[in-house]
Parts: C-alpha cells; sequence; structure tokens
C-alpha cells in the first residue's frame, strides 16, 4: 500500500510539473508575439527616417550641423575616442543569441582600436557587461534595468550624452551592436553607425 501511495504521488508530482510548464509555455509564447509585434511595427518607421536623414546629408549642411560632420581620424587631428554600444540580455539559455552579439562587439572593438582609436564600451544588459568585466575591461557605462519593454526614455538616457560629446567634437564615432529580428529562430548580431549620420547610398563618391 506504501509503495502504491508514493507511486500515485509520483504522477500527481509529474502531472503537475506537467502543468506549470505548460503554462510556463503559453506565457512566453504570449511575450513572444507581443515582442514581435512590437517591432515588426516599429521597423518601417526607423527605416524611413533613416532614409530620410541620410537624404538630407550634404557637404554645407556638415559644416552648419554638428551631427553630420565627420570627424577626421585621429592621427590627423581628430577625436580619438570612438564608442561602441553593445545590447544584449539580462538572462541566458539563449543559445549563441548573446554570445554572437559579444563576438560581433569584440570584432567591432578590435577594428576601431586597429585604426587609433580608444573605445569606450556602453553596456546595455547582464550578459555582455558580465563578459567584458570577467575579461577585466572598464565600461563607460553599465545598464542593466532597461527589460523586454525598453522605451524612448531609456535610449534617450543612453544615447544623450553621446551625441554632446559628438557634437563637441570629444567623439568620433558612436556604433550600436545588437540583434536583427528576423525570425524567432534567426536574429544574428548587427553593427548600425549611429553617429556620424551616414549619407544616403547614392550620395557616396559624388
Amino acid at each position: 500500500m506504501a509503495k502504491s501511495r508514493q507511486l500515485k504521488g509520483r504522477i500527481r508530482s509529474v502531472q503537475n510539473t506537467r502543468k506549470i510548464t505548460k503554462t510556463m509555455e503559453l506565457v512566453a509564447t504570449s511575450k513572444l508575439k507581443r515582442a514581435q509585434d512590437r517591432i515588426i511595427a516599429a521597423r518601417p518607421y526607423a527605416e524611413a527616417l533613416r532614409e530620410v536623414i541620410a537624404d538630407l546629408f550634404t557637404p554645407d549642411l556638415a559644416d552648419q550641423f554638428p551631427l553630420l560632420r565627420r570627424p577626421a581620424p585621429p592621427g590627423k587631428g581628430g577625436p580619438s575616442r570612438a564608442a561602441v554600444i553593445l545590447l544584449t540580455s539580462n538572462r541566458g539559455l539563449a543559445g549563441g543569441f548573446n554570445s554572437n552579439l559579444i563576438k560581433e562587439a569584440r570584432r567591432r572593438i578590435e577594428s576601431l582600436e586597429s585604426e587609433g582609436y580608444t573605445v569606450d564600451l556602453y553596456g546595455v544588459g547582464k550578459k555582455g557587461i558580465g563578459f567584458f568585466k570577467y575579461l577585466g575591461r572598464k565600461l563607460a557605462l553599465e545598464r542593466m534595468d532597461v527589460g523586454d519593454r525598453p522605451t524612448s526614455e531609456h535610449a534617450a538616457q543612453i544615447v544623450e550624452p553621446l551625441i554632446a560629446e559628438f557634437s563637441a567634437g570629444e567623439l568620433a564615432s558612436v556604433d550600436l551592436v545588437q540583434a536583427r529580428f528576423i525570425s524567432a529562430l534567426q536574429t544574428p548580431p548587427a553593427t548600425i553607425r549611429i553617429l556620424p549620420v551616414e549619407e544616403a547610398a547614392g550620395q557616396r563618391g559624388g
């Protein structure tokens, strides 16, 4: 009888665990769907805004507006500092998501350093921050409070000081390393140049 009660107890335990796991799966699926919808809805606006700003670029406007200027290389009188913002998650168990972003950030940092820049690293997300702190690298910023619902205020808090430094001629560039969403299974890392504002492709070399 005792063994029968134990067996029934284990069966109930497994069934309860299955119910909890199923509920967690439904919640995670719902969160993922909402996140995908926000990304898809915001992407056309962000791309159109970037194209409009790029189309505005002319050498004359670049002389008037600091955010359009192309700083000279560090060896020719330009600023010697560059900024890289790394955006990772706060949690793991995401396959190669965070490790791929970290690799992309390291490549970008090494490329800038080979050009003579001193790179200030801005970490947003626990995983990226933890990795570079483990390597002994000092970060210019550590933000782990953004979570899965970032706002324009979060972005402004991070970027506005960098805009001010770039405008003052103290910073050569600002790059953002983030995941490019294609699907739930495809989120390759990408480096996006934030500053200086890049001119439209058709205007380059003209």
